[in-house]
């Protein structure tokens, strides 16, 4: 099948938070007769977003525009660094450093990159999600932190690399329902779409996909 433009992001989640995200912010994905604006493709781990991959996804027939949302982790500017060189041999002039506002660079076709959670600081996906923390949550948001900090020093075992995973899905566990997918919360407005860094984040989904 033909997809005009095509969104790789890191796993499922990505795969079925951002459209309800999109969404949520005004730009409809998917029409009445099933079409959708973005062919979103999870590429389920940062080890296999690599030259290979990317080069299949530029070569596919009747690609016009392809998308990448990656999750910082620990060390954005190696994240950048391994990205970049993934895409210069194709797109040789892709600046060296990722843009706050993220990347989009035109040309035959059009890439364009985002990097969670705002293409500057370490994290990834549930980091962002943290920016959509609704006004009246925020005291609340402060004990989570600070239960999660003390569930490790009793040995909960979640990485320190997946804190945030623990801190939005605990804080989500004390919302009415508990325990809510990150979809569901996004959908039902448990988390609030709006925050000037969700509008960062539109302006350049927008303005990349032409929507």
């Amino acid at each position: 099948m033909i997809y005009e433009k095509v969104l790789l992001v890191e796993g499922d989640d990505e795969k079925w938070v951002l459209p309800e995200f999109i969404e949520k912010n005004g730009v409809t994905w998917e029409d009445k007769q099933g079409n959708r604006i973005v062919e979103i493709k999870p590429f389920n781990g940062k080890e296999k977003l690599n030259r290979k991959l990317l080069n299949i996804e530029l070569k596919a027939s009747g690609l016009k525009i392809l998308g990448i949302i990656l999750d910082a982790d620990e060390y954005p500017s190696n994240r950048w660094k391994s990205i970049r060189n993934c895409l210069t041999e194709k797109f040789p002039d892709i600046p060296e450093q990722l843009p706050q506002s993220g990347l989009i660079h035109h040309g035959e076709i059009k890439v364009g990159v985002w990097m969670m959670p705002d293409n500057q600081e370490q994290g990834m996906l549930e980091t962002f999600l943290q920016f959509l923390l609704p006004e009246n949550g925020k005291a609340l948001w402060q004990f989570t932190e600070q239960s999660c900090q003390q569930a490790k020093e009793q040995g909960a075992c979640f990485k320190d690399c997946h804190s945030d995973k623990a801190k939005i899905h605990t804080w989500l566990a004390w919302q009415n329902p508990p325990g809510r997918q990150l979809r569901h919360a996004i959908k039902e407005r448990i988390l609030s779409p709006a925050s000037p860094q969700a509008a960062v984040f539109m302006q350049w989904f927008k303005k990349l996909f032409e929507v």
